[in-house]
């Protein structure tokens, strides 16, 4: 593996019910194709090899003999192949019959694993022919001049030679389970995967009915979250007999419940579909589950049969069937308007309940024109709606100061008023002012003590009108804030309640458009706009000539877009700096097509490698000298699976130090 990612392929042949040799011609071709997309197992229907619809030709002994042949043939003509192939075939066990999945690697079987559950209604009489795995004991037998163990209990080790090869050398491990298997109540797959299998395989031939795909995937998505493992699927396609049923082929590729690869439906001719499986993902996901692993020890199987093979040799180069978003916090298409209507609802309803809990008569708010105080507002603004209160309990401060724009300045008092809330202006200017002589400073010094003096200024005018008001202050931090440590220690870091402290900045931006396009119309629509489109800043220095923001905070920490995207796969991955900087790379810089997001004015950036390391590099030092301000956080809500609060989701020393990172950001090659 490079990087902790495997690839993987499912197969749907052209079938010729009951022509063995032209079954297996046809999946040789398929695993040659699979070896030149460097694929390290391919998976293929049920009862490939035959085909699935020979019905009572299964008891005649020329068919098992001429699968056998075919098999063998398959065999002598893959000996240089580094694919696992997976295929399905009828093999006999002394009295019994089996419906099987036959794992081979060059010219070696490396075990066989019969269906467990078979079907016996409506359409389907697998028993006719079949016996199930349960019938018959755990035993070896000869195929194609080979012993071979026959056992639904059994795992296959994928074990790595290449010692240039990126990320975890573990061996990787999968198992398999046929059809039926998956829709019994308690899949071979459930204890498999407790029994150390990363990935499943199942051989299948379901057929078509009205609606019947949709609660396949569904069932796959599900099996797979619940396992936190892969899951490839293969069910034949055309070619098979068409006398009763129709099978349209379905090739399906699912990690954690999310879907990777698909094929087309009812296709006329043979399809190959490729995934890239990032099993240092799963592996990370299983060991920060403590129900997986409490329900391993109580439920696994015990101790599997494990067989070994290698895997393909691979250089120092990894060609990624996947794609990365380069936007993980923020989902596409219809889904975004989804997410934006809950995180609202999960902001209102935290909100809602500390107000009442408190008694509160007003919540105090910060108004700067910029986003995250925007989302802030408007959170407050649906909190206060839904209590059936007047908006005047929300009390608005602006506090311009030094370094504050006629833009932001009159959107920030004109979106108040839009909204009609309590409304303060309360300038910040002559108190600094006398706060620099107290302190001697001189105030034509625009350093960190310039900065901070004005931050921790405003925030205690909040503190006070809170406490004048009976009311309490709204923090406006994001979560991108928070892990760079952006923000003023005990000023715009220290609130009573931070509604906005779990959602990141390049989220912020959507849900303040979102809100704008959806919950508002005319001049408010327009204001709020026009937030977005104004650069993030923390006006603390003076604007420039022309009186435009001349702080601009991604010149000096960083694009947030970037950022974003190594905040989440450092801290919902736990990735390394090295596999960060792959992926960013692949999102950002690669090949992939680029998701331009519809509504926004600024269109995200390419970059190039030197960038994306020189910021990652930033991103781990901050990451981890910032740590203490996040050690006192104030209370907020948890909206998606990236938090840092120090109450529950990220616990770390302040002091931890970040050498180790920083030094594999050092040895990264570009």
């Amino acid at each position: 593996m490079n990087y902790g990612f495997l690839k993987v392929a499912s197969a749907i042949p052209q079938a010729q019910v009951a022509d063995c040799m032209s079954n297996i011609q046809d999946i040789k071709r398929q695993m040659d194709e699979a070896d030149r997309q460097h694929v390290s197992i391919v998976c293929f229907p049920e009862l490939s090899v035959t085909g699935y619809t020979c019905a009572d030709l299964f008891s005649q002994q020329l068919l098992l003999e001429n699968a056998q042949k075919a098999l063998q043939w398959l065999l002598d003509h893959n000996k240089d192949s580094q694919v696992v192939g997976i295929v399905g075939m009828p093999i006999a066990v002394g009295h019994a019959l089996l419906n099987a999945a036959v794992v081979i690697q060059g010219e070696r079987i490396l075990g066989i694993v019969p269906k467990t559950y078979l079907p016996n209604y409506k359409e389907f009489y697998e028993q006719r022919w079949f016996a199930s795995a349960d019938d018959v004991a755990e035993t070896d037998i000869s195929l194609c001049n080979q012993q071979v163990t026959v056992s639904r209990h059994q795992l296959f080790s994928l074990t790595a030679e290449n010692p240039a090869s990126v990320g975890p050398q573990e061996a990787v491990k999968f198992g398999i389970e046929l059809c039926e298997d998956l829709w019994s109540p308690i899949p071979p797959s459930s204890t498999l995967a407790l029994d150390g299998a990363d990935l499943i395989f199942n051989l299948s031939a379901t057929n078509e009915l009205i609606a019947k795909n949709q609660y396949l995937h569904s069932l796959i998505a599900q099996q797979s979250a619940r396992c936190i493992a892969a899951y490839v699927y293969s069910s034949c396609g055309f070619g098979e007999s068409t006398q009763d049923l129709v099978y349209g082929g379905n090739a399906l590729i699912y990690e954690n419940g999310k879907l990777l690869a698909q094929s087309q439906r009812f296709s006329l001719t043979p399809q190959l579909i490729v995934a890239d499986l990032d099993i240092e993902c799963l592996r990370h996901e299983r060991r920060v589950n403590t129900t997986f692993t409490c329900t391993a020890r109580n439920e696994a199987g015990g101790m599997p049969l494990i067989q070994t093979c290698n895997c393909r040799h691979e250089d120092d180069s990894l060609h990624l069937d996947r794609w990365v978003n380069p936007h993980p916090f923020i989902p596409t298409g219809k889904e975004l308007d989804k997410r934006c209507e809950e995180i609202f609802d999960i902001q209102v309803m935290s909100l809602a309940k500390r107000i009442v809990h408190t008694h509160a008569k007003t919540v105090v708010v910060g108004i700067s024109g910029g986003l995250d105080s925007t989302l802030a507002l408007l959170v407050c603004i649906r909190t206060m709606d839904k209590l059936q209160r007047s908006r005047k309990d929300i009390v608005g401060v602006t506090m311009p100061g030094f370094g504050t724009t006629d833009r932001t300045y009159h959107n920030a008092v004109a979106l108040m008023n839009e909204l009609g809330i309590s409304v303060r202006e309360i300038s910040i200017r002559e108190a600094c002012l006398q706060h620099f002589s107290d302190i001697g400073h001189d105030p034509q010094d625009h350093d960190v003590t310039y900065e901070n003096a004005q931050a921790r200024e405003r925030t205690q005018i909040l503190m006070d009108v809170a406490n004048q008001t009976g009311g309490f202050v709204i923090g406006t931090g994001d979560l991108s804030e928070l892990a760079l440590g952006w923000c003023t220690y005990n000023a715009d870091h220290m609130s009573n309640y931070s509604v906005n402290c779990s959602i990141p900045k390049t989220l912020v931006r959507h849900l303040v458009r979102w809100s704008a396009l959806t919950l508002f119309s005319g001049h408010t629509q327009a204001i709020l706009l026009d937030v977005i489109d104004t650069p993030i800043s923390p006006e603390l220095t003076p604007a420039d000539a022309e009186g435009n923001i001349q702080q601009k905070t991604e010149d000096l920490v960083g694009p947030y877009e970037l950022h974003d995207f190594f905040l989440y796969h450092f801290l919902r991955n736990g990735f390394q700096p090295s596999k960060i900087f792959f992926l960013a790379c692949h999102a950002f810089c690669g090949a992939q097509q680029y998701d331009d997001i519809e509504g926004i004015n600024e269109p995200v950036g390419r970059y190039d490698k030197e960038t994306i390391l020189h910021w990652l590099t930033t991103f781990c030092r901050r990451f981890f000298t910032q740590q203490f301000k996040r050690s006192c956080l104030p209370d907020g809500p948890k909206v998606g699976s990236v938090s840092l609060s120090p109450r529950g989701d990220w616990r770390m020393p302040s002091d931890a130090t970040s050498a180790e990172w920083l030094h594999e950001c050092e040895t990264i090659k570009i």
